[in-house]
């Protein structure tokens, strides 16, 4: 969704609940309690209330953020109240303080980011800045740039670029390309044995290395 296309409450990738503490709420990712984790219900007054007062706080302490389970967590409760009030405006006006309908927008849209995603944001391996621009990009695109963010070590102001550009209509592989990344491209650490293994059979089937990984991978994943 663009910054010019109405008012409405942003659509979810996400499989949970709205404002639900899915990834902030798994111990093994942020390193933190679990049952500290906030929730924010949309359909009950009283957490909504709550999710409006985390938002106006939010909207005022994210300069400078380096806390990526507390953006999240900030995010989490803007999606929610939007949800809550119906319409970003009415989520804003609910909020008030320093909150606009585009800081909402932007932070509910990375709340609705794919799981996979945000664990890397919670993790710290994306900073959430990032994921601002990355939950700009629709559909598999999104995950070529974040993926490229991991492999490529772009900069916030690069992904920022690469959104603009796939959203201008130039395909995600070309934006990428541009700043130096080739999607699909990553350095793996292997066992020994299990080197040895690939470099056999790579010569003995008369197929490069990636070759036999990518076959492999491909058989597993499905």
């Amino acid at each position: 969704m663009s910054e010019e296309q109405g008012d409405e409450g942003p659509p979810t990738d996400r499989e949970s609940p709205v404002g639900q503490p899915v990834v902030r709420g798994d111990e093994t990712v942020t390193g933190r309690d679990a049952e500290r984790a906030k929730a924010f219900d949309p359909s009950d007054p009283e957490s909504v209330a709550q999710a409006a007062e985390t938002v106006r706080k939010f909207a005022e302490n994210t300069a400078g953020g380096e806390d990526n389970v507390y953006m999240l967590r900030g995010a989490a409760a803007c999606a929610a109240l939007v949800r809550g009030e119906g319409s970003y405006k009415a989520a804003a006006e609910r909020a008030g303080g320093e909150v606009t309908v585009a800081f909402i927008r932007k932070w509910a849209r990375v709340h609705d980011l794919p799981q996979s995603i945000r664990r890397y944001v919670a993790m710290g391996h994306i900073a959430p800045t990032a994921a601002k621009h990355i939950a700009r990009v629709g559909g598999e695109d999104r995950f070529q740039l974040a993926w490229a963010v991991l492999d490529g070590d772009l900069t916030v102001r690069e992904v920022r670029s690469v959104a603009s550009a796939v959203n201008g209509g130039t395909p995600v592989e070309q934006a990428l390309s541009e700043h130096g990344v080739t999607p699909g491209e990553i350095a793996l650490r292997l066992p020994t044995d299990t080197y040895r293994e690939l470099r056999r059979t790579a010569a003995m089937e008369g197929k490069e290395p990636d070759e036999v990984v990518a076959e492999a991978l491909d058989e597993s994943l499905r």
